[in-house]
């Protein structure tokens, strides 16, 4: 089975002076603004960046959602947040490193073994796999 998204870009401009906007084709995005200063300063609208947090997050928490079923658990309630790393290396940028931080609420888990079901899901999450950066995560169950 093959399942294919679809999402769009348009750019005008130069690379400081210009202006894009990112589409989604179920309509979530429509037209959010990105650009230069919203990627590396902090002007208004997205960045690349941001909406690849937001993907790994989402990802993460579904992927962690279905080990805890599959472990026997039922989540109540998972929270995941997502810190990307863009650096300067050699002439370019490149994504190095995205931080998750989940904290979830799995009655009858303990500690150890809901860090155990979330490694399970970090290295199991498709956005995880597709991304060449180095991925941690701290995971806390939460009371």
């Amino acid at each position: 089975m093959i399942i294919k998204k679809k999402a769009s870009a348009v750019w005008n401009g130069g690379i400081k002076d210009g202006v894009g906007t990112i589409s989604t084709a179920s309509g979530v995005l429509r037209e959010a603004t990105y650009g230069f200063k919203a990627r590396f300063e902090s002007g208004p609208g997205t960045n690349p960046e941001e909406l690849i947090g937001a993907a790994h997050a989402g990802c993460f928490s579904m992927a962690l959602s279905k080990i805890i079923g599959d472990a026997g658990l039922t989540p109540e309630r998972i929270e995941t947040s997502a810190e990307v790393s863009l650096e300067k290396v050699g002439e370019g940028f490149e994504i190095t490193a995205i931080h998750l931080t989940t904290t979830g609420r799995v009655p009858g888990a303990d500690e150890a073994r809901f860090r155990e079901l979330a490694e399970k899901a970090k290295a199991g999450c498709p956005v995880s796999k597709v991304l060449n950066a180095k991925i941690t995560l701290e995971a806390t169950l939460a009371g």
